[in-house]
């Protein structure tokens, strides 16, 4: 592999903020998402940031032999190109049951000082920098858009995937035929397909469906710059991220991105009810932001119900933060708004609309 990438192993490479908090079996839950009697690895305040390892799910799995280095070996990558943090989490005794829990690793919870119930959480994802040069993309146990035909002629397949470099940029390469060169190339945008808030009570969520406390959301808008807003469910929020992906299609319907392990940079704002309700409305869900766009969501175990919380979503957010009645609002959108589909694969459907900021400026 020609590459651009180092392999960042826990704790050595750039760490950009004061806080590092790495990936081990002490700070990661697995299949799991936090609740509201969950410790806290890490307690910061309002406007910090923290640079956090992640850990890709792949590579570590029962079916995948639990042993990442073994596996990925049998790619072709040697026993230092491989974490050292998915190895240990891995070999570790963490308990978790294949037909019950998720298949994602997340990093933390973290408590962030001052957050209530009613406030949002804005978490911004400051910098992303891949760990490894390379990634697998599964289609597995029948899922995906087209359980039932595919995978073909087998139980499980994990495609692996490298990172090259090609005139001075970093893509995602695979061949055309199985064992042939890698002349298909596609464009990076590293992002966090797991972030989110801890939900009240006393139970951990499965790690798949997405929901109000974010999660599982695979919005691939998500990238360096850009934001999620969640409404905080238990005092201190206690936040999480995981799921890192190197790049994902609108749909991810195969099952998975181009799944590979982050090194991320956070930043938690706490965004207090009257400011937040002021800003957006009240939101029930989650809420991105980019440079250029307002990002609501739909989320709905039925993808046309998804699609219609997701207009019903922007419609209130246009009349919340531009005071725009919502006739025109609904024929505004109708007019110039993309509504994409996030992912059809996590039991929960999401639905993401477009929002041109642009639009409102003048």
């Amino acid at each position: 592999m020609d590459t651009l990438i180092d392999v960042l192993q826990p704790a050595l490479g750039k760490i950009r903020s004061a806080h590092y908090l790495p990936a081990t079996p002490e700070t990661v839950l697995w299949g799991r998402l936090p609740c509201a009697t969950d410790a806290a690895v890490l307690t910061i305040d309002s406007g910090t940031e923290v640079t956090i390892d992640t850990i890709s799910h792949e590579g570590i799995h029962e079916d995948q032999g639990r042993d990442p280095a073994a596996f990925f070996a049998g790619f072709g990558v040697e026993r230092h190109r491989v974490l050292d943090d998915a190895v240990a989490v891995a070999a570790s005794g963490y308990t978790r049951s294949p037909l019950l829990d998720g298949p994602h690793v997340i990093t933390g919870p973290i408590h962030v000082r001052g957050a209530r119930p009613g406030d949002l959480l804005k978490m911004t994802l400051v910098d992303a920098t891949p760990r490894v040069p390379y990634g697998i993309i599964s289609n597995r146990h029948s899922k995906g858009a087209l359980p039932g035909e595919y995978p073909l002629g087998a139980d499980n397949v994990s495609v692996f995937a490298t990172v090259e470099e090609h005139d001075g940029v970093s893509v995602g390469t695979l061949p055309l035929v199985l064992g042939g060169p890698r002349s298909v190339r596609f464009p990076l945008n590293p992002f966090l397909g797991i972030m989110g808030v801890a939900v009240a009570g006393t139970e951990r969520p499965h790690s798949v469906p997405p929901g109000s406390h974010g999660g599982n959301i695979d919005i691939n808008l998500l990238t360096e710059g850009s934001s999620l807003y969640l409404p905080v469910q238990v005092d201190g929020a206690l936040a999480f991220v995981g799921d890192p992906h190197f790049a994902q299609g609108d749909g991810e319907v195969a099952l998975t991105a181009m799944e590979a392990s982050l090194r991320v940079t956070v930043r938690f704002d706490v965004i207090a009810q009257e400011r937040a309700e002021a800003l957006f409305g009240r939101l029930a869900g989650p809420l991105a932001e980019t440079t250029d766009f307002l990002v609501p969501t739909g989320l709905n175990v039925h993808l046309d119900e998804a699609v219609r919380e997701c207009v019903r979503a922007a419609i209130a957010l246009l009349g919340a933060r531009y005071g725009m009645d919502r006739t025109l609002a609904y024929a505004y959108l109708s007019a110039a708004t993309d509504f994409n589909i996030s992912q059809v694969v996590d039991i929960v459907c999401g639905v993401h609309a477009r929002i041109r900021k642009a639009d409102f400026h003048g």
